[in-house]
């Protein structure tokens, strides 16, 4: 049996978004104030603008991290462990409620489709005081798989 060989795929920005698109699990990583990484796993999409965007709360290291310092990266993940990867660098922008509230129900859209009551969900994204994190991506890595270097290829 021949090994797995690692993969690079170079995608323009609708290649990536492409991608992107189809994958919800993510690592967001930020710097915290004396500049060490900060690492979060959470959920995200694209908005209907090409950013990648994530639910959160605005005491949430993630949220007060971005504000600070709004260069951060994004590692997203396939839901299979061996699938697929990419690394978007971008510019991080923090919104609250109210203002984030409708950017909120298009995250939600975009990921999940249709909520069954949108006036019942606005009110608790509002009761619940969410924050919405989106980023414009900056440069991006290839799509990446895991697996062996291709020197190590055999018929």
């Amino acid at each position: 049996m021949s090994p797995s060989i690692a993969t690079n795929t170079r995608v323009d920005l609708d290649g990536l978004l492409d991608f992107v698109r189809a994958r919800h699990r993510a690592i967001l990583l930020t710097r915290r104030a004396d500049g060490s990484p900060q690492a979060s796993p959470l959920t995200c999409g694209v908005d209907d603008s090409g950013r990648i965007v994530m639910s959160t709360y605005p005491e949430r290291a993630k949220s007060r991290n971005a504000r600070r310092d709004p260069e951060v990266s994004v590692l997203v993940l396939s839901d299979e462990w061996d699938g697929p990867w990419v690394q978007v660098d971008g510019t991080a922008e923090v919104l609250d409620v109210p203002e984030a509230v409708e950017p909120l129900v298009e995250y939600y859209r975009n990921i999940a489709g249709e909520h069954p009551d949108w006036n019942e969900y606005r009110q608790a994204m509002t009761r619940q005081g969410k924050s919405l994190i989106r980023v414009t991506p900056v440069r991006w890595g290839p799509v990446a798989t895991g697996g062996f270097p291709a020197r190590l290829a055999r018929d």
